[in-house]
């Protein structure tokens, strides 16, 4: 039961951040009022029970860039970088950044919908860095070709789909592990 609990907050907060507009807010902040063109969600919170280390964990709402990723190397017990994009890179170039951090990080990466292009999908398997990637999407794949992509991603870590009511249906061949995000309100 704690497991399920554990996987159930961790997955509540990464999708929390997904599609954040600007900086993380204070975890005592409430969430800003929804927009009627873009979704605003509160902070990321990531939980893992088995990761007993102190650290700080940093949050950008896009692939920073060369500079940003040196001062990094600077910030007090760094235990993870979180991404949350609001779109999905669209080749290696715009992740060849990242490569700075080098094996050691850990990087959890929140893109919502399905990559763009076969390009997309493939320039994550491309960097040199170790990702973790949390896709959240609002409906099934648009195709079998997509889903052939999505196993193809090494770091594609989990699928969350915002559906209503929860449905496998069009996800039976995806080979990773499928959560179900409902609002209530």
């Amino acid at each position: 039961m704690n497991a399920r609990r554990y996987a159930l907050v961790f997955a509540a907060g990464l999708i929390a951040g997904c599609m954040t507009a600007g900086p993380p807010l204070p975890a005592q902040s409430p969430a800003p009022a929804a927009s009627p063109t873009r979704t605003v969600l509160g902070p990321t919170l990531i939980l893992d029970p088995t990761d007993l280390r102190i650290g700080t964990t940093v949050q950008f709402a896009r692939i920073p860039d060369r500079n940003e990723l040196h001062d990094l190397q600077q910030t007090q017990s760094l235990s993870r970088v979180v991404l949350v994009l609001p779109a999905w890179p669209g080749s290696y170039g715009e992740l060849q950044s990242l490569e700075q951090l080098g094996q050691e990080s850990d990087v959890v990466v929140v893109v919502p919908g399905y990559p763009p292009t076969r390009e997309a999908a493939e320039a994550w398997n491309l960097a040199n860095v170790r990702v973790r990637i949390v896709m959240v999407v609002d409906r099934p794949p648009p195709s079998s070709t997509v889903v052939a992509d999505l196993n193809g991603m090494r770091g594609l870590e989990r699928v969350i789909a915002r559906i209503d009511p929860p449905s496998r249906s069009g996800f039976e061949r995806l080979q990773r592990p499928l959560s179900f995000w409902k609002i209530v309100d």
